[in-house]
């Protein structure tokens, strides 16, 4: 008697286990736009964690998260990783039922050739989707990306070596800067991010006409005039200087070798309020232009836990929280009601902003200028 009691009682507790399951798997695949928004917060508390795979500021950014932590009571993991291991964890982890990524950071460019309606959680629930900047680089998020962090590249340079009024505009007075300076001016190598290619880039549209470098593979006919481009870098190659890439060019114009590299606002921004790079190295947009771009935020479509990744995109795309990311790193807000009163440039200057080249001629500006340029010196 007491046998058969016992396996009652198991076949109870089992039938009643898998009918919870069966509900919370129910609830895990519940389409969030069905959901109103108080239940996507609701149950985005209920999840109560989420992990943010992003490349870069890591420690900073755990800093940072603990103000949205502490409003909604949802732990916030910044899990350490690079922007090329980030995308080929998500690309691997597709296929799994329950992946490991619940936001993930890009930049707009990573998006270009990726199919976002088979990765990615669509975004229009967000309450504040129509003000959110959803085309970033040239490249539309089509729903699925939002952009929660601008940048720009530009020219860092010391004031007190050249006044502002005397700042390069085109490449005619960078000519006669870099004559009249030898060695004062960096360019960063393209194995070290993205400010000397932007520059590169620049340099390409000046020369080598500034066309519509568009498309998955080059098109020659479009790059038949960039040999002058070439050699009037080679025609500058006392000139100048070839540093380690982004880190290092500010790192040696903040030692004070240089008077102007390229390099990226956020990135000189962020080290100034760190108190590594010197309040007195100031930055510009010339008026040839350079690129800029930002960064988008996406969940994973088989993100562990998407309530909580849809709460805190909508916090991270916030007006409070953008304006607080151009205090603290520097970032150009992606809500029209942000300030931005803390960038370094007026906005005036962003109207000189160009959109980076497609990959393919990137690639080959990058890869010509270690061939020809940086291998000849």
């Amino acid at each position: 008697m007491k046998s058969v009691f016992s396996k009652s009682l198991l076949i109870l507790i089992s039938v009643v286990v898998l009918s919870v399951s069966f509900v919370a798997g129910q609830d895990a695949e519940m389409d969030l736009s069905e959901m109103a928004w108080e239940d996507v917060v609701a149950q985005a508390q209920e999840e109560g964690e989420l992990f943010w795979f992003q490349w870069y500021f890591q420690p900073r950014f755990r800093e940072f998260v603990v103000a949205f932590e502490e409003e909604f009571g949802i732990e916030v993991t910044v899990v350490d990783g690079p922007l090329d291991g980030n995308m080929q964890k998500l690309l691997a982890e597709s296929g799994r039922e329950v992946g490991d990524m619940d936001v993930l950071s890009t930049g707009f460019d990573q998006l270009a050739n990726l199919e976002l309606a088979e990765l990615f959680v669509p975004l229009e629930q967000l309450p504040d989707f129509d003000n959110l900047t959803i085309e970033l680089a040239g490249v539309d998020g089509e729903g699925f990306a939002v952009a929660w962090w601008g940048n720009q590249t530009g020219i860092a340079y010391r004031p007190e070596r050249i006044a502002e009024d005397e700042l390069p505009q085109t490449f005619d007075d960078l000519t006669a800067f870099m004559e009249a300076n030898p060695l004062e001016f960096g360019i960063g190598d393209p194995n070290g991010g993205g400010s000397g290619p932007s520059f590169l880039q620049a340099m390409i549209r000046e020369f080598g006409g500034d066309l519509e470098y568009r498309g998955d593979e080059v098109d020659e006919t479009l790059t038949a005039d960039w040999d002058m481009a070439w050699e009037w870098l080679e025609g500058q190659s006392d000139n100048f200087v070839i540093t380690g890439g982004n880190a290092d060019s500010l790192t040696r114009i903040n030692d004070g070798e240089f008077t102007m590299v390229a390099a990226w606002e956020d990135h000189l921004a962020g080290l100034q309020k760190e108190g590594e790079i010197s309040e007195d190295i100031a930055f510009y947009i010339p008026e040839f232009g350079m690129n800029g771009g930002g960064n988008a935020v996406t969940i994973p479509a088989n993100a562990p836990n998407k309530a909580a990744a849809m709460v805190f995109i909508h916090w991270l795309t916030s007006p409070e929280t953008q304006s607080e990311l151009n205090v603290q790193f520097g970032s150009s807000p992606q809500h029209p009601e942000a300030s931005d009163e803390f960038a370094l440039v007026p906005n005036e200057q962003r109207a000189f902003r160009t959109v980076w080249m497609d990959q393919p001629y990137g690639e080959l500006i990058n890869q010509t200028f270690i061939d020809r340029i940086m291998m000849g010196q």
